[in-house]
């Protein structure tokens, strides 16, 4: 069992990341090792080109990497992230798919994998999470 005993406990406990709420994350589905969470595109959300920022991109990628290492271990941190970004998005949703690889004594791995509303694989992020 995970730190959180529902996906509503886990959203009241991540109402406290400002950064993600105020940026339109919604956490839709945990499970123990692992989770989805999902943004819908703002005119906010967009760079000088036109295009979705990369900051935004990794800023969802980064929260469902959080959300599932936490609920893994509480409290955890980030120690390492690498991410690729492999197509621009289409249309106004992405989702962000988390699963863990690996839960050592003292940290633990995370792949978070990002499509948009039509499929297409966005990103593909992978962080380490230190326990505290």
């Amino acid at each position: 069992m995970g730190t959180f005993s529902s996906v509503e406990e886990a959203i009241e406990y991540f109402k406290g990341d400002k950064f993600a709420s105020e940026s339109g994350i919604e956490l839709t589905d945990l499970s123990e090792d692992c989770c989805v969470c999902r943004m819908e595109l703002r005119p906010d959300h967009l760079n000088a080109n036109g295009g979705v920022m990369g900051g935004a991109i990794f800023t969802l990628a980064d929260f469902a990497f959080a959300v599932t290492a936490n609920n893994i271990h509480l409290p955890t941190v980030a120690q390492q992230i690498s991410i690729n970004y492999l197509n621009a998005p289409k249309g106004k949703i992405l989702t962000a798919t988390a699963k863990c690889r690996k839960s050592g004594r003292s940290s633990t791995i995370i792949n978070v994998d990002i499509a948009d509303e039509t499929g297409r694989d966005i990103v593909q992020f992978t962080g380490t999470g230190f326990k505290l």
